[in-house]
């Protein structure tokens, strides 16, 4: 006797709107209706626009830059277990809050983890997200976690390329594994940038360990903030012979102007994905959409199938879905 599924609907909040709207399309799906309600105060005040009494929710919002995003997601997420919703499940492309994972210094919180903490509390069951700063983050959460690669989308992108003397270029040290997944995929070497910071999102030096010489560069990261380190790591690539350098990274952050220097930079092409959205990206930044692999695990999660095989077959992927 086949299994019975409870009635699926898919949200999203202000921050995922445009994002939100493509999964639910890719699913086969009308975007669910809710509104957010903004007293004079700045208050906000999520709700849903129709029933969701027995329903499998899936509430999708990134939680990047202003705070108040992710207030949000747990107020939608609060309103949905108060509205009867069989199973909440929060999918958040962008992982804000990321980069405080650890205690890196005496008296400072763990930012990542009281987050999850807050996510949990509200009342979620069952988290997706997408290239966490630290893949360990999904330690953090009692409940399961769903850790999406952005490999299966720039892969074949890299493949249509078709560049000739390729190399993989880790922006860190910490980057390192990251680099050597994609190098072991496109057959390629890697070099590594070695910096040294003086203070957050200013860097004082960058040394290149390997040869870039004749080579066409592929600096693979998880996300750009200012992009002041890839474009140093860029310039000293581009003087130490280096025949071309983009940079492929999942969340485009982007603050303080980075999209306009970006564009007048060194590097050949920037290529990140729609986890935030950008508004005039200018000639050198490509985007490329995250909501058919976000749309295809969800199916996997509602009709209990695995999803390993989106971790497994990065190369083949794009046969298996249509972007």
């Amino acid at each position: 006797m086949p299994a019975k599924f409870n009635p699926i609907k898919i949200f999203a909040g202000e921050a995922s709107k445009e994002l939100g709207n493509k999964i639910a399309a890719n699913f086969g799906i009308k975007l669910g209706e809710m509104s957010i309600l903004k007293f004079k105060d700045g208050e906000i005040q999520p709700s849903f626009d129709e029933s969701i009494r027995g329903c499998d929710v899936f509430i999708i919002q990134s939680t990047y830059a202003p705070a108040e995003h992710i207030l949000e997601l747990l107020l939608m997420i609060d309103a949905a277990k108060r509205a009867s919703a069989h199973y909440i499940n929060v999918v958040i492309p962008y992982y804000g809050y990321a980069r405080q994972d650890r205690k890196d210094k005496p008296r400072v919180s763990i930012g990542a983890k009281l987050i999850a903490d807050l996510i949990f509390t509200a009342g979620a069951e069952w988290v997706m997200t997408m290239d966490l700063h630290a893949a360990q983050i999904q330690g953090f959460f009692p409940i399961p976690v769903v850790h999406l690669d952005s490999s299966v989308i720039f892969i074949p992108y890299i493949r249509s390329l078709e560049l000739d003397d390729l190399i993989i270029a880790s922006p860190d040290i910490g980057g390192t594994k990251r680099a050597r997944e994609f190098a072991s995929l496109l057959n390629s070497d890697i070099v590594i940038c070695d910096k040294h910071r003086k203070k957050a999102n200013e860097v004082d030096e960058i040394r290149i360990i390997g040869s870039v010489k004749g080579k066409n560069v592929i600096i693979i990261d998880d996300m750009i903030d200012t992009g002041n380190t890839l474009m140093k790591a860029a310039e000293v690539m581009m003087n130490d012979g280096a025949k071309s350098i983009r940079a492929f990274a999942t969340h485009p952050v982007f603050s303080d102007n980075a999209a306009e220097k970006l564009n007048k930079s060194v590097l050949n092409e920037v290529v990140v994905c729609d986890t935030i959205p950008i508004k005039n990206p200018g000639e050198k930044i490509t985007v490329l959409s995250t909501a058919a692999l976000f749309a295809k695990a969800i199916h996997q999660v509602y009709e209990h199938e695995s999803i390993s095989s989106l971790f497994e077959m990065p190369v083949s992927y794009q046969k298996q879905i249509k972007f």
